[in-house]
């Protein structure tokens, strides 16, 4: 049971951490909220991109390779070294007090259900650094996990998506004003650089349990 809490608490964390990273997405979903322009539609479209990428990643990469092989040890390293790096920027941004999200004015024309729905599959699947954190750090977090734990981590991953996005576009007026100061974002950003240092380590102490 504690692996299992452990392994979606880690899910939620790293979905968490990576999806408050990708602002243009977060920009576009705070705008559709804010001009109530199909926000559902667009939140939808979002979390249904996280379920494919993080699916693609957890029973994919993740899948096709084990800790104990060479090929998983150096994808575990590689997302090790990848959260290391995100907690220092996270860590930087933090210092210099920076807004990772602003949010201007809510005045933009309504758009179509189609359009707005286009530009939500264009926010999540043409951006290729969503990939690069999905797909292939997913991938590596999880190629130290048992087949029975990944679907947790999953469930964790969405469970943090989707509290995310519909939060984002159905709450949108006040998150806008929190998510435009910058003590709002040395506060999340402090968060964020605590648990990808924590959970880098973690992974390491895995890889060398593994390879001692």
């Amino acid at each position: 049971m504690h692996e299992i809490i452990s392994t979606f608490v880690m899910g939620v964390v790293i979905s968490g951490g990576l999806i408050i990273a990708i602002g243009s997405q977060n920009a576009f979903l705070l705008k559709t909220g804010l001009t109530n322009n199909h926000p559902f539609a667009a939140a939808t479209v979002c979390f249904l991109g996280d379920l494919i990428l993080i699916g693609a990643g957890v029973f994919g990469i993740g899948a096709l390779v084990s800790i104990d092989s060479i090929w998983g040890m150096l994808l575990s390293l590689a997302g090790a070294a990848f959260l290391v790096w995100y907690g220092l920027l996270a860590l930087s941004a933090a210092f210099h007090g920076k807004v990772a999200l602003a949010v201007e004015g809510s005045e933009q024309p309504p758009t179509s259900l189609k359009a707005t729905t286009l530009m939500a599959f264009a926010m999540t699947f043409l951006n290729p650094h969503v990939y690069i954190d999905t797909v292939v750090l997913v991938g590596g977090v999880t190629a130290s996990l048992s087949q029975e734990l990944k679907p947790w981590f999953v469930a964790g991953a969405l469970l943090a998506s989707g509290a995310w996005f519909y939060s984002l576009v159905f709450v949108a007026r006040k998150l806008a004003n929190i998510l435009n100061r910058p003590k709002a974002w040395r506060i999340i950003n402090s968060c964020i650089a605590a648990l990808m240092f924590f959970i880098a380590t973690r992974l390491l102490l895995q890889v060398l349990d593994v390879w001692s």
